[in-house]
Parts: C-alpha cells; structure tokens; sequence
C-alpha cells in the first residue's frame, strides 16, 4: 500500500502545476527609455599605451603609466599615490603641479617634489 501511495501524491502534486507557457513582456513600460533615448554618448576610457617602471640616478624606482588620452599617472611606490600629469596638446612633456616627465620613452627626465631634475631608465 506504501509504495502506491508515493506514486500517486507525486502525480498529485505535478497535477496542481499550470502547464500554460508564460509570456515575458519586458521593455513596454521602460521608466527611464526616455531618458536612454536622449542621453549623450558615453565616451569610453583611456587605454594604456605604456606601463614602465623607472630606475632613477638616485637609485628611486618610479612607476609610470602612460594613456592614450595624453596623460600620465606616475607613482613613487607600486601601490602608491598616483599624480595625474597631461601633455599640453598631445606635446610632451608630462606635467603637473611639481611634477614633469620628459616623454614616454625608455629614458626620460623627471622632476619630482623633494628630488629635483635627474635621469631615469625603464
């Protein structure tokens, strides 16, 4: 008798199941679809053109990532406090405030805060 039992409340149970196929309607009452429509263009980051790390003439490491929006981002530790620096259009050198590198090249001048003018190698 146990083992009808199990049968038939497992045919019970799937009886109760509404086999008619459900319909998605999504995207009809898109609250912001106007908003999407009219908003402006998103303008995709700036790639990395070169990522160097330098070995200054004072022995200093300093890490440089060079974009293709004509900017830099250089830091003196590798998980450091990045400076952004720009090249006036698209003209090397790098600068920002106390800062300037020479180009993006594999032997550069940099003037750094606290360090001066000195020579560094990639």
């Amino acid at each position: 008798m146990k083992k009808l039992f199990i049968p038939a409340a497992a045919l019970l149970v799937l009886a109760g199941c509404d086999n008619e196929p459900e319909t998605i309607t999504g995207g009809l009452n898109d609250p912001q679809a106007e908003a999407l429509k009219n908003a402006a263009p998103v303008e995709a980051p700036p790639m990395i053109q070169a990522s160097r790390t330098y070995r200054c003439k004072d022995n200093s490491l300093l890490y440089v990532d060079f974009y293709t929006n004509d900017s830099a981002r250089a830091r003196t530790k590798r998980d450091g406090e990045t400076t952004v620096l720009t090249a006036v259009d698209g003209k090397p050198p790098y600068t920002a405030e106390g800062w300037s590198i020479s180009e993006n090249a594999a032997q550069v001048t940099v003037t750094a805060p606290g360090k001066g003018t000195q020579s560094c190698k990639a």
